[in-house]
């Protein structure tokens, strides 16, 4: 019973060790368990320490040691496998040995055995898929217990004389397995709590994480400005908790949340040193109010008393900076300094997205731009003449032409925008169509037959335009017979699909890839809104027809 209680003393001063050591970053990569060399050797050099602490700790009995030993190399093959096991129970009992006593061939055996026995258990779980088991207390306790009735076992059958190592062995047997069994349950306990302590962390930081992506996501569409940053600085100041938050760009302040929001006034210039440091050193900037002591400049009486500053990037350029305070008397939480820079990350991506989207609103308004140009001059020159021929001989339809030609041009207007229905899309090309039909006189019908169900559907401004005006430019204006133009739409397994007509056939193979600029803008503009499989599509019969389609994918 003394042995028992002595042991149990010194498993105590051992675990004081394990606790505090748990509070260090070493203890991560074995709670993680990497298979990566570095954190390997952690692990090796951990358990290798205790295994060492543990013979040093140990009472001497008859020329031996009881000890606690058995943790660290059970420990160390649990948590870094065979190899590691190995290592570790090869270090411990080296050690052992060095300090000799009858069974100190015996106990270097033997510690190397216990550091295997933990590993084939950590390879066992491993490839059961029940690594969470590993963590188990009451899993380490059998082990270490068998471990142990392995080292008795050793110890008769090494140590010499066989009846010195008997009495030994009646004598420590089970003050060291009990010892050791409940030392190794209790420090994989410490472990379990720390493991369980970090996963709340990064659970608690995920949470916060998504639900700042969640709200902030589409309010940088318009890029950096006063309301977008007003938007962002209020999501994340209900968020994180913090004192208040404020978002530069390289010159002003953009928006200000929270403490302080009396004196740090938005659209103001930037009268903080660190945090033009932090924009031209593109470093973090932390002012812990203490070592490094944070002092409004605005306000000599502002009860914020640390920053944490740091740079938002665009096209790896500084645009600006994201600030977070806590008051004085309150230090920034580890979560909020870690979350910070990953919300300084997402800030970055967002702005850099947005100011792609508007490049790309830009692009998309100049190819409708350039749509309007190839349409305008030839057909507004067309039209004009057609009209003055009319105009003589019957006034009426003249008029009607002129409406006709007002309508069109104020429906090009309207189309500056990027999407339009389908509807008014029709109806912009029956405004062009009636201008055609009065140049050909009686040598062009146009049918168009469109599903109702479908006209609400949003497509591509000037889609059907192009389409249609190649139609006459190069189909039907070509023949001497009468022209025909069906626009019209087919229900397919993937959608509607809807195709223009004309009765020519006078497209040429070889133009399929050459088919206009006009062409080239549509297809590229359907796919992007529609995806690859709206890309147009065209069928050519020589002296039948030429058919111009696209789909309206199901799934809109």
């Amino acid at each position: 019973m003394e042995l028992i209680l002595s042991l149990l003393q010194q498993m105590c001063v051992y675990l004081m060790v394990a606790y505090t050591l748990s509070k260090t970053p070493l203890v991560i990569p074995v709670l993680n368990m990497s298979k990566r060399s570095s954190h390997k050797f952690i692990c090796y050099v951990m358990f290798s320490l205790f295994c060492i602490l543990g013979t040093y700790f140990g009472l001497q009995i008859n020329d031996a040691i009881a000890n606690t030993r058995a943790i660290g190399a059970v420990l160390g093959g649990i948590f870094g496998g065979p190899l590691v096991g190995f290592a570790v129970g090869l270090t411990g009992g080296l050690h052992r040995y060095s300090m000799g006593g009858f069974t100190d061939l015996a106990c270097a055996i033997s510690t190397t055995a216990e550091g295997v026995i933990g590993g084939l258990v950590h390879l066992y779980m491993i490839k059961k898929n029940r690594r969470e088991q590993l963590f188990s207390p009451t899993l380490i306790f059998f082990v270490t217990l068998g471990a142990e009735v392995v080292q008795m076992c050793i110890i008769l059958m090494v140590a010499k004389p066989f009846y010195q190592a008997q009495v030994l062995v009646e004598s420590i047997a089970t003050p060291m397995i009990l010892a050791n069994s409940l030392g190794a349950a209790f420090f994989i306990s410490i472990l379990q709590d720390r493991k369980a302590i970090l996963e709340e962390y990064s659970a608690a930081y995920s949470r916060r994480a998504l639900k700042i992506a969640e709200r902030s996501v589409g309010i940088f569409t318009e890029g950096l400005n006063p309301t977008s940053a007003q938007k962002i600085a209020s999501i994340i100041h209900q968020e994180t908790n913090v004192g208040a938050v404020a978002i530069t760009d390289k010159e002003k302040i953009l928006a200000f949340v929270g403490i302080g929001s009396d004196h740090h006034k938005p659209n103001t210039e930037i009268s903080s040193a660190y945090t033009h440091a932090s924009i031209n050193e593109h470093r973090i900037i932390y002012l812990d109010g203490k070592e490094h002591p944070y002092q409004c400049s605005i306000d000599s009486e502002c009860k914020l008393g640390s920053a944490l500053v740091i740079p938002l990037h665009a096209d790896e350029k500084v645009i600006g900076t994201i600030k977070l305070y806590e008051p004085r008397r309150k230090l920034f939480s580890s979560i909020n300094m870690a979350m910070a820079e990953g919300i300084a990350q997402l800030l970055s991506s967002q702005i850099l997205n947005g100011d792609y989207q508007q490049k790309k609103i830009l692009l998309s308004q100049a190819e409708i731009k350039l749509l309007h140009a190839q349409v305008n001059p030839h057909f507004l020159f067309n039209a004009l003449n057609t009209i003055s021929a009319v105009i003589r001989r019957d006034p009426d339809n003249a008029r009607r032409l002129i409406q006709h030609l007002s309508q069109f041009f104020r429906g090009n207007l309207k189309q500056n925008t990027e999407f339009v229905t389908l509807k008014q899309e029709i109806e912009h090309v029956k405004s062009y169509l009636t201008i055609e039909k009065a140049r050909f006189a009686d040598r062009l019908d146009v049918d168009i037959d469109i599903d109702p169900r479908y006209l609400a559907t949003h497509i591509p401004s000037f889609t059907l335009q192009p389409l249609v005006e190649n139609a006459v430019k190069h189909g039907v204006s070509n023949l001497f017979e009468k022209g025909i133009i069906r626009i019209y739409g087919e229900v397919t397994n993937d959608g509607y699909q809807i195709t223009v007509e004309d009765n020519a056939g006078l497209f040429q193979p070889e133009q399929r890839d050459k088919s206009g600029l006009g062409m080239q803008i549509v297809t590229k503009r359907l796919t992007n809104y529609f995806g690859q499989q709206s890309e147009l599509e065209i069928a050519c019969e020589a002296n039948q027809y030429t058919r111009m389609s696209f789909l309206l994918p199901t799934n809109l």
